[in-house]
């Protein structure tokens, strides 16, 4: 997988602590849940866990969007995913 790669990456370069490392893993968090939630649509614990780690991965990107601009739009570049909206 590709994404593993790129948490060894992620690992070695950052601390566990880290924003991004949060970040990174609670984004393969999600793909996991995300590819469980396919095969069993009504697993609803499930989809709340995902609606919990969505909401910490989006608290942590705004912290670090406020904080660092450029770490912001870096990350989100390596993982792939969407930029925050303002609303």
């Amino acid at each position: 997988m590709a994404k593993n790669s790129f948490m060894s990456v992620i690992a070695q370069k950052e601390k566990k602590g880290s924003v991004e490392f949060q970040v990174s893993l609670f984004t393969n968090r999600i793909d996991r849940l995300t590819s469980h939630l396919e095969l069993h649509r009504k697993d609803y614990s499930s989809q709340r866990g995902l609606r919990q780690i969505l909401e910490k991965r989006k608290r942590l990107l705004l912290y670090l969007s406020k904080k660092n601009g450029a770490r912001y739009k870096e990350l989100i570049g390596q993982l792939g995913i969407r930029e925050l909206t303002s609303g």
